[in-house]
């Protein structure tokens, strides 16, 4: 089997490797669809804190069982599934609490590989974050499961909203666009510079779109009272970080939802934060309940996310995918093995 590599930064390579064979309660599984993400894109350029350099790449897929480790119920060969990487231990003092996503095994083992021919899922993946995929889902939107826990994560942190700015139109800001409809939100507003990208936006249910970067697009919009309830970032920039709180009304929300470099340094207005009372949240991942909640917003809502996926290509154009991604040519990829539909 072939599997994308990362050597070094920005060496990429693909490896020939025996298919994996499954121990107890693992599964193997063929990929039929990968998707491009930030985070793979953001390691391939300057290497991630959490995904080891060098390693594999690629941790949003879904696809077919391949062979069922013993022990393994409920999944047979040729069952059509979708998953996400990690899943809690169930036995640190963080799950003790109820903190899975801050597990302190949350990254031991993760099924990390997934522009490939093949993957290996951990037992503790298949217990908890195993799923089949429904007829009527495409592979490609059942890729989107590990994206789309992350956002409904977020909007947990954020509790709801009745008005909210989302910045940023890439594959994120898009999918906070959607989850926002989805829950309810009546007033979405999403800013962003790629005129392609608002058009999305529209299309996956935002109530207004403005063309243009923060801080000139702050101008169109509203203040004081009038200014929206949340407001979310999701451009990873720190200069758009340090804005967010001013775009609220007093006692609004902020949720900081784009990484930024670990050794980054924010400023924010004092007067925000203590005389109005602006929250600062941040995310991070997702636990068990984001992920059952994200399968059924995919599974039983028709959000439509199949319009964020610019293009598919075949695994083998990996390079020149990450290449038109930094670019600014698309959205997000469908990578499809060799052999694959």
């Amino acid at each position: 089997m072939k599997q994308a590599y990362l050597q070094a930064i920005r060496s990429l390579t693909f490896r020939e490797l025996p298919i994996p064979e499954p121990g107890p309660g693992e599964v193997v599984v063929r990929i039929h669809t990968a998707l491009t993400c930030g985070t793979d894109l953001k390691t391939y350029r300057r290497g991630h804190a959490k995904l080891p350099v060098p390693g594999p790449l690629g941790h949003e897929a879904s696809g077919t069982v391949a062979a069922v480790g013993e022990g393994v119920e409920g999944f047979q060969p040729g069952d059509a599934v979708m998953w996400v990487p990690t899943a809690p231990c169930d036995a640190c003092p963080a799950c003790a609490k109820g903190l899975y996503n801050h597990c302190q095994h949350l990254f031991d083992g993760i099924a990390l590989g997934a522009y490939a021919d093949y993957l290996l899922l951990p037992a503790k993946v298949v217990r908890r974050h195993l799923f089949r995929k429904p007829d009527h889902l495409s592979f490609a939107e059942a890729a989107l499961l590990e994206p789309l826990a992350c956002i409904v994560r977020g909007w947990r942190r954020l509790g709801g909203a009745e008005s909210v700015v989302i910045i940023g139109v890439g594959a994120i800001g898009l999918l906070h666009a959607a989850v926002a409809k989805a829950l309810g939100c009546p007033s979405v507003t999403v800013v962003g510079g790629r005129e392609s990208g608002l058009r999305l936006a529209e299309a996956l249910g935002a109530d207004r779109v403005i063309q243009g970067h923060l801080p000139g697009a702050a101008e169109a919009l509203p203040k004081g009272f009038d200014a929206p309830e949340a407001v979310i970032e999701c451009t990873g920039q720190a200069d758009v970080w340090a804005l967010a709180p001013a775009l609220v009304r007093p006692g609004g929300r902020a949720l900081l939802f784009g990484g930024l470099t670990g050794d980054a340094q924010v400023s924010f207005s004092a007067r925000r934060i203590h005389y109005d009372e602006v929250t600062l949240l941040g995310s991070f991942h997702f636990t068990p309940a984001d992920v059952a909640e994200a399968y059924r917003l995919l599974t039983q809502e028709n959000l439509g996310l199949g319009r964020i996926i610019t293009g598919v290509r075949p695994l083998a154009e990996l390079q020149q995918v990450f290449d038109d991604l930094e670019q600014g040519r698309g959205v997000k990829y469908a990578l499809i093995p060799e052999g694959g539909r």
